[in-house]
Protein backbone atom coordinates (compact mmCIF):
# COMPACT_ATOMS: atom_id res chain seq x y z
CA UNK A 1 0.00 0.00 0.00
CA UNK A 2 1.13 2.99 -0.76
CA UNK A 3 1.25 6.28 1.95
CA UNK A 4 -0.68 9.15 0.85
CA UNK A 5 1.47 12.22 1.43
CA UNK A 6 -0.73 14.37 3.02
CA UNK A 7 -2.13 11.93 5.67
CA UNK A 8 1.57 11.52 6.31
CA UNK A 9 2.15 14.98 6.69
CA UNK A 10 -0.91 15.45 8.56
CA UNK A 11 0.12 12.75 11.24
CA UNK A 12 3.45 14.11 11.80
CA UNK A 13 2.14 17.79 12.34
CA UNK A 14 0.13 15.82 15.50
CA UNK A 15 3.61 14.89 17.19
CA UNK A 16 3.38 18.15 20.04
CA UNK A 17 6.32 20.50 19.21
CA UNK A 18 7.88 23.84 21.41
CA UNK A 19 9.34 26.11 19.74
CA UNK A 20 12.52 26.95 21.09
CA UNK A 21 16.00 29.15 20.25
CA UNK A 22 19.08 27.58 20.22
CA UNK A 23 22.32 30.12 20.26
CA UNK A 24 25.83 29.09 19.89
CA UNK A 25 29.44 31.15 19.12
CA UNK A 26 32.72 29.68 17.33
CA UNK A 27 35.29 32.75 17.92
CA UNK A 28 33.56 35.67 16.30
CA UNK A 29 30.73 33.58 14.63
CA UNK A 30 27.38 33.16 15.57
CA UNK A 31 24.32 31.20 15.09
CA UNK A 32 20.82 31.16 16.04
CA UNK A 33 17.94 29.65 15.00
CA UNK A 34 14.01 29.03 15.88
CA UNK A 35 13.95 25.33 16.21
CA UNK A 36 10.88 22.75 17.29
CA UNK A 37 12.24 19.74 17.25
CA UNK A 38 13.95 19.40 20.50
CA UNK A 39 13.36 16.54 23.20
CA UNK A 40 14.99 15.31 26.80
CA UNK A 41 17.20 12.38 25.98
CA UNK A 42 18.16 11.31 29.39
CA UNK A 43 17.81 11.88 33.00
CA UNK A 44 21.56 11.15 34.21
CA UNK A 45 23.44 12.35 32.82
CA UNK A 46 20.58 15.54 31.60
CA UNK A 47 21.16 14.71 28.10
CA UNK A 48 18.77 16.68 24.78
CA UNK A 49 18.38 16.05 21.11
CA UNK A 50 17.64 18.37 18.68
CA UNK A 51 17.37 17.89 15.18
CA UNK A 52 19.22 21.07 13.16
CA UNK A 53 19.55 21.84 9.24
CA UNK A 54 23.65 21.08 9.04
CA UNK A 55 23.27 24.04 6.02
CA UNK A 56 23.00 26.54 8.97
CA UNK A 57 25.37 28.91 10.73
CA UNK A 58 23.92 27.47 13.95
CA UNK A 59 24.96 24.06 12.97
CA UNK A 60 28.11 25.43 12.07
CA UNK A 61 28.92 26.85 15.51
CA UNK A 62 27.87 24.40 17.45
CA UNK A 63 30.06 22.04 15.78
CA UNK A 64 33.18 23.87 15.74
CA UNK A 65 32.39 25.28 19.44
CA UNK A 66 31.01 21.66 20.95
CA UNK A 67 28.33 24.46 22.88
CA UNK A 68 24.64 25.70 22.43
CA UNK A 69 22.32 27.38 24.49
CA UNK A 70 18.75 26.04 24.75
CA UNK A 71 16.11 28.85 25.07
CA UNK A 72 12.61 27.65 25.92
CA UNK A 73 10.52 30.42 24.58
CA UNK A 74 6.91 31.25 26.51
CA UNK A 75 3.82 31.65 24.72
CA UNK A 76 4.10 35.29 24.85
CA UNK A 77 7.60 35.19 23.00
CA UNK A 78 6.04 34.68 19.52
CA UNK A 79 8.06 38.29 18.37
CA UNK A 80 11.25 36.79 19.59
CA UNK A 81 10.85 33.55 18.09
CA UNK A 82 10.01 35.27 14.59
CA UNK A 83 13.51 36.72 14.58
CA UNK A 84 15.36 33.68 14.72
CA UNK A 85 13.78 32.55 11.91
CA UNK A 86 16.01 34.30 9.38
CA UNK A 87 19.82 34.44 8.87
CA UNK A 88 21.53 35.31 12.10
CA UNK A 89 22.75 38.55 12.46
CA UNK A 90 25.01 40.32 14.97
CA UNK A 91 24.70 44.10 14.88
CA UNK A 92 25.35 46.58 17.74
CA UNK A 93 26.00 44.27 20.57
CA UNK A 94 23.09 42.55 19.33
CA UNK A 95 22.10 38.81 18.06
CA UNK A 96 19.19 39.20 15.45
CA UNK A 97 17.86 42.08 17.36
CA UNK A 98 18.12 40.58 20.60
CA UNK A 99 20.43 41.58 23.88
CA UNK A 100 22.61 38.61 25.17
CA UNK A 101 25.45 38.08 27.19
CA UNK A 102 28.01 35.16 26.97
CA UNK A 103 27.09 32.18 28.80
CA UNK A 104 29.34 29.59 30.63
CA UNK A 105 29.62 27.71 27.36
CA UNK A 106 30.52 31.08 25.66
CA UNK A 107 27.28 30.84 23.93
CA UNK A 108 25.29 33.87 23.72
CA UNK A 109 22.21 34.13 26.20
CA UNK A 110 19.15 35.83 25.35
CA UNK A 111 18.42 38.73 27.96
CA UNK A 112 14.54 38.68 27.25
CA UNK A 113 13.98 34.76 27.81
CA UNK A 114 13.52 33.50 31.29
CA UNK A 115 14.85 29.71 31.01
CA UNK A 116 17.79 27.87 29.20
CA UNK A 117 19.91 25.05 29.10
CA UNK A 118 23.48 25.88 28.50
CA UNK A 119 25.11 22.55 26.72
CA UNK A 120 28.22 21.09 25.85
CA UNK A 121 27.64 18.20 22.03
CA UNK A 122 27.95 14.97 22.86
CA UNK A 123 27.43 13.66 19.36
CA UNK A 124 26.37 14.80 16.18
CA UNK A 125 24.29 12.28 13.89
CA UNK A 126 24.69 13.73 10.21
CA UNK A 127 23.68 10.34 8.54
CA UNK A 128 20.08 9.45 6.82
CA UNK A 129 18.22 12.74 6.88
CA UNK A 130 18.01 16.48 5.94
CA UNK A 131 18.65 17.04 9.65
CA UNK A 132 21.53 16.36 12.08
CA UNK A 133 20.80 14.98 15.60
CA UNK A 134 22.25 16.62 17.99
CA UNK A 135 22.98 14.68 21.42
CA UNK A 136 23.66 17.42 24.26
CA UNK A 137 24.22 17.62 27.87
CA UNK A 138 22.97 19.93 30.46
CA UNK A 139 25.93 21.81 31.73
CA UNK A 140 23.93 24.56 33.04
CA UNK A 141 20.07 25.77 33.12
CA UNK A 142 18.85 28.94 34.77
CA UNK A 143 14.87 29.19 35.10
CA UNK A 144 13.70 32.41 36.90
CA UNK A 145 9.32 32.52 35.85
CA UNK A 146 7.33 29.47 35.21
CA UNK A 147 5.45 30.18 32.38
CA UNK A 148 2.91 28.37 29.32
CA UNK A 149 5.73 27.20 26.73
CA UNK A 150 5.36 28.37 23.09
CA UNK A 151 4.47 25.32 21.00
CA UNK A 152 4.31 25.44 16.90
CA UNK A 153 0.18 24.35 17.33
CA UNK A 154 -0.26 27.71 19.24
CA UNK A 155 2.02 29.70 16.55
CA UNK A 156 1.27 30.76 12.85
CA UNK A 157 4.02 28.15 11.80
CA UNK A 158 3.91 24.40 10.47
CA UNK A 159 7.20 22.93 10.41
CA UNK A 160 7.31 18.56 9.67
CA UNK A 161 5.63 16.48 8.02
Amino acid sequence: MQMDPNKKQAALRMISNGLYILTSRSGKKFGGATVSWLSQASFKPPLIMAAIRPTSSLFECLAESRAVAVHILGAHQEGIARKFLSTTRMADELLNGEPFVEGVTSSPILRNISSYLECRVRKIIEEGGDHAVVLMEVVHAEHSEDVRPLLVADSPWKYGG
